[in-house]
């Protein structure tokens, strides 16, 4: 089992879509995937095609000491979801103090779950540093950042790569990080300069560009990915294409002695 985190330093980047886009992509490349969600806005789930009117979810579980697996749902996609679950103020509160207490539950009660040994999951976490995040970094195999082609985005990389350093490195079973820029308008000269500035800073740690494309939110209106949406999109080729770098490098990983 792989666990990859999908973080990100702010909001309005696109990481609940990339992180579900990621996970339908996957899995159209023959892995066997869970999309986790570790956000609780619980957005997940609308980019996959879940039953919207079911509250279970990670949080209700670990607050009645239940297991995750009755929590776990097939989306119209085919990928299996594992929502965070609809809760009031105050059993957040507990979830959160739950989460702070106990540094290893993410991976516990993943390795709970006796998935298959080549299954991967992809954990999605609320934007900025967090006890959520925290979580899925202490967890994570390999880390996904996801960001935007501005100057704000950019000036959190620093922020970015110091968390996953105090997190991450050096643990072992971790691979690696990588990049997304998202939502890139290459009619935007600012646009082109940004991402042309961010190459040059992290070099080949950003595995691809995803395209402003009117059908990736299209998509979500339907409940469905845009891997499923628009066969012909060009943010559906810009996914595939880093699903697909995803999936060779953790194969990578897993073929080395």
């Amino acid at each position: 089992m792989k666990i990859i985190a999908i973080v990100s330093a702010k909001g309005g980047v696109g990481k609940t879509t990339v992180c579900a886009n990621l996970s339908v992509a996957l899995r159209h490349f023959g892995k066997a995937v869970l999309a986790l969600d570790l956000d609780p806005q619980n957005a997940l789930r609308l980019h996959l095609g879940t039953d919207l009117q079911n509250i279970e979810g990670l949080s209700r579980a670990t607050l009645a000491r239940t297991g995750w697996r009755h929590a776990c749902v097939q989306g119209r996609s085919g990928v299996y979801v594992l929502p965070f679950g609809m809760v009031n103020e105050a059993d957040r509160q507990a979830f959160e103090r739950r989460l702070d207490a106990e540094p290893d539950w993410l991976a516990r009660n993943l390795n709970g779950l006796g998935l298959a040994e080549n299954s991967l999951v992809l954990v999605d976490t609320p934007p900025g540093p967090s006890v959520y995040m925290r979580q899925a970094l202490a967890a994570a195999h390999f880390v996904v950042v996801v960001s935007l082609a501005d100057a704000a985005s950019y000036a959190t990389l620093p922020m970015m790569e110091g968390l996953i350093a105090s997190y991450c490195k050096g643990r072992m079973g971790f691979i690696d990080h990588a990049y997304i820029v998202n939502q890139v308008d290459r009619a935007r000269q600012l646009d082109k300069d940004i991402v042309q500035v961010t190459r040059n800073a992290l070099g080949e740690r950003v595995i691809g560009l995803v395209h402003q494309d009117q059908s990736v939110s299209e998509a979500l209106a339907y409940g469905l990915s845009a891997i499923d949406h628009d066969p012909h999109g060009q943010g559906r080729q810009d996914l595939l294409a880093c699903a697909q770098w995803l999936g060779r490098r953790l194969d990578q990983a897993d073929a080395r002695p």
